[in-house]
């Protein structure tokens, strides 16, 4: 086991850092406030990430003069390991108009395996009942025009509502 120059702490194996291995601009933080601190000396990994945010903080001041709350939050976030971003699919979702919830479930369904396969089945169906069981007087009978202008209609409808909604979700 190492012991950790700056705190004289036993380091446990594997969270041990070299000081040759530190980045230079780190390296020269920790040696203005340990004098003795040399390449040949080891700190423990969370000196070493105290360090490294105390740097990113002097960088971050030294380009605007000052720390912005962003970048205060940048830096807390860092410090706790923490995810920045926030999760706002929630408050969105609660201020959908009903034409929004519509196009969104529609768009769903509609770009589902689900809907794929249950169309392809009907359209199966169709054409089976059309050519076997009404050959005497079928109702749309092979090239199936009606089928056709079903399909348009669909496409023409569905096409511009799941737009709709993908925009809006954009």
């Amino acid at each position: 086991m190492a012991t950790s120059f700056l705190s004289q702490k036993e380091i446990r194996t594997g969270e041990e850092v070299n000081g040759v291995d530190i980045r230079p601009g780190i390296f020269q933080l920790i040696a203005k406030e340990f004098p003795g601190f040399s390449k040949a000396h080891c700190i423990s990994l969370a000196e070493l990430n105290q360090y490294r945010r105390q740097y990113l903080a002097l960088l971050i001041a030294e380009e605007r003069g000052e720390l912005a709350s962003i970048d205060r939050d940048v830096m807390d976030a860092f410090k706790n390991n923490a995810i920045l971003s926030e999760n706002i699919q929630d408050e969105i979702e609660g201020t959908l108009t009903r034409g929004q919830r519509i196009a969104d479930r529609f768009a769903e369904f509609g770009g589902s395996w689900t809907f794929i396969i249950s169309f392809f089945l009907f359209i199966l169906l169709w054409m089976v009942v059309n050519i076997w069981f009404l050959t005497a007087k079928p109702f749309d009978p092979y090239p199936f025009i009606l089928l056709n202008l079903v399909l348009s209609c669909l496409a023409a409808i569905q096409a511009p509502i799941i737009m709709m909604s993908q925009n809006r979700q954009e």
